[in-house]
């Protein structure tokens, strides 16, 4: 999938129109039809079927629908689950741009910034459940799984559902992250797809539990890690390029601690800093060739990453610094390359210069509770999001900056911040 992009000065950009707020539009029937046949071969050439839980508390009502997030199969698997029941459906700015997002507003589809605070997008759920009278589906983690495990919920769902009052129903997936996983490519692989769609919470359940009680049961239903299903049930994907791209997620070597010195290519993964290297099996797993084995499981290489983070920024030697191709979206006509800036972020947040000075941002560190970052975004390169409901900001750096560990960084940076503030508090 590729997005519209245009050569524009930073100047340009700013005479741009802004996007502007439209009510959510009532789902075209015969639009969500049509999306129904086109996903019909993917439906079939995976086998995918899925499993119910509590879905008879739900009957016709309206409800909210919360779907992990693997791949782009995710929309296709939601209307193999959900037609002819209507869905407004929470979808990010930069995937509605373009002709395409014209369609996708007939669809019912909403445009929100991700990992942005937006108070209309709360109103925009409300007035799809009870002015259009039709079901909402979101992807609470709003970005794709990078290691087959939850990405960074945030706070808040349950207080959503307090307010919304409506019937809460999780749709998870097994094999959709293995069909085609971001840090691959987003290369086809040949395995089924199933999925279990489970009622958490009626209106009624909804009243009788806290916030924190509706944030927990929506963590267990977000639990899971998809390298463990795949290890667990011997599910083989015997494919040449398993592991091509896979030192996105696994930048740091583990052996000598070298970074973005990896190279996942074919079945195996090398770290071109000391020679070390560690083949992928058919099953997902990890050994090396020569000597220990420090992860057979990727999520364990990547959580050690994470504590490798956190120690940096405990010690206060956490930097990113690097040079990077800046691109701007201000409404839905695309982005707009505005050429080369300078991306830094530090214990402060962010800051992004370009323009010879002219675009100028910051981003507080408690901003967001994750970061915007992507591999090969629109087939365009590995990014890393910022901006606010004005202005977003993509940044592409060069090989030497891994998008990942950009990730990681926020969320433990966030995660001290609003534990200094508690504190401080207290």
């Amino acid at each position: 999938m590729k997005i519209k992009t245009r050569r524009m000065t930073y100047d340009e950009v700013l005479a741009l129109p802004r996007l502007k707020h439209k009510k959510p539009l009532k789902p075209s029937r015969a639009l969500a039809t049509l999306v129904r046949i086109l996903s019909a071969p993917t439906l079939k050439k995976t086998g995918f079927s899925y499993t119910s839980e509590r879905m008879e508390l739900v009957g016709k009502e309206p409800c909210l629908i919360l779907m992990n997030h693997s791949s782009f199969t995710d929309m296709k698997l939601a209307f193999g689950i959900f037609y002819p029941r209507r869905m407004g459906i929470v979808t990010s700015v930069d995937a509605m741009s373009g002709i395409l997002g014209k369609l996708m507003r007939l669809l019912g589809c909403t445009p929100t910034h991700k990992y942005v605070s937006d108070i209309s997008l709360i109103h925009d759920i409300k007035y799809m459940l009870k002015e259009n009278k039709t079901s909402v589906l979101m992807y609470p983690e709003a970005g794709y799984s990078f290691d087959g495990r939850t990405t960074t919920l945030p706070r808040g769902l349950g207080a959503l559902m307090k307010r919304l009052e409506v019937p809460v129903v999780t749709v998870i997936t097994s094999g959709a992250f293995h069909r085609d996983p971001l840090y691959n490519m987003l290369r086809i692989r040949d395995v089924r797809v199933s999925a279990h769609v489970k009622c958490i919470a009626t209106p009624e359940e909804i009243r009788e539990k806290s916030v924190p009680e509706l944030d927990a049961l929506v963590d267990e239903a977000f639990s899971f890690d998809n390298f463990a299903w795949q290890r667990d049930n011997k599910i083989e994907l015997d494919v040449p390029f398993r592991a091509d791209g896979l030192h996105r997620i696994l930048y740091k070597c583990p052996h000598c601690k070298a970074e973005n010195r990896m190279e996942g290519s074919g079945f195996s993964i090398t770290c071109h800093a000391c020679g070390k290297q560690w083949e992928m099996d058919k099953y997902g797993q990890l050994a090396a060739v020569d000597g220990e084995t420090e992860f057979s499981h990727i999520p364990d290489w990547y959580t050690w990453q994470r504590e490798t983070v956190r120690e940096e920024l405990e010690r206060g030697s956490y930097l990113l610094d690097a040079e990077v191709d800046v691109a701007v979206q201000v409404n839905l006509d695309g982005v707009c390359m505005i050429g080369k800036g300078r991306l830094r972020h530090s214990l402060d947040g962010f800051h992004l210069v370009g323009a010879d000075g002219r675009l100028d941002y910051k981003q507080s560190p408690v901003f967001s509770h994750t970061l915007y970052s992507d591999y090969y975004w629109y087939e365009i390169g590995d990014v890393i999001g910022i901006g606010d409901n004005e202005f977003s900001y993509f940044c592409f750096p060069g090989a030497d900056v891994s998008v990942t560990k950009a990730r990681l960084a926020t969320e433990e940076l966030y995660k001290m911040k609003k534990l200094t503030r508690r504190t401080v508090g207290a």
